[in-house]
C-alpha cells in the first residue's frame, strides 16, 4: 500500500471516530438515573412522551416518560405540548438551578435542584 494510500485510509478513520463519538448516545432514563455522574455534561439522546410542559416567553421546562423513569428537560426554544411524543438531545446536568423562571412557572418543589437535560433538540415522533 503506497504512503498516500495509507495516508487517506487513517484520515477517513480518524474522521469516522470523530464523527462517531461525536453522536448522542441513546439511552434510557433509567441509565441517566441509575448513574447521572457517568452522564454529566454529555449530550445524550432519550425519547419518550410528555407527561407535564410549562412555558414562558418561548423558553421552559418538560417532563417525559419514556416507560423506565421520568426526566425534566430544559428548553430554550419552547416545549411541546402534554402527551407528544419526542425524541430529545441535550446536555446531562446535576444540580440544575432554574432561578427566576422556577418561581415564575410554579413547578413542584425538588425540580430546580435535580437532574436535567438542557435541550440542544426535539423532535415530535409520529
Amino acid at each position: 500500500m503506497s504512503r498516500l494510500a495509507k495516508l487517506a485510509a487513517l484520515t477517513l478513520l480518524a474522521a469516522g471516530a470523530l464523527a462517531t463519538g461525536a453522536c448522542a448516545s441513546t439511552k434510557s432514563i433509567n441509565e441517566l438515573l441509575a448513574d447521572p455522574a457517568r452522564y454529566r455534561n454529555r449530550t445524550v439522546q432519550v425519547s419518550g412522551e410528555v407527561v407535564d410542559s410549562f412555558s414562558v416567553a418561548n423558553r421552559g421546562a418538560y417532563r417525559i416518560d419514556d416507560g423506565t423513569g421520568e426526566l425534566w428537560i430544559v428548553s430554550e426554544v419552547g416545549v411541546p405540548r402534554r402527551t407528544a411524543r419526542v425524541s430529545v438531545k441535550g446536555r446531562v446536568r446535576e444540580g440544575f438551578n432554574f432561578g427566576s423562571l422556577s418561581d415564575a412557572l410554579k413547578l413542584p418543589p425538588g425540580i430546580a435542584a435535580g437532574l436535567v437535560l438542557l435541550e440542544s433538540s426535539h423532535k415530535a415522533k409520529r
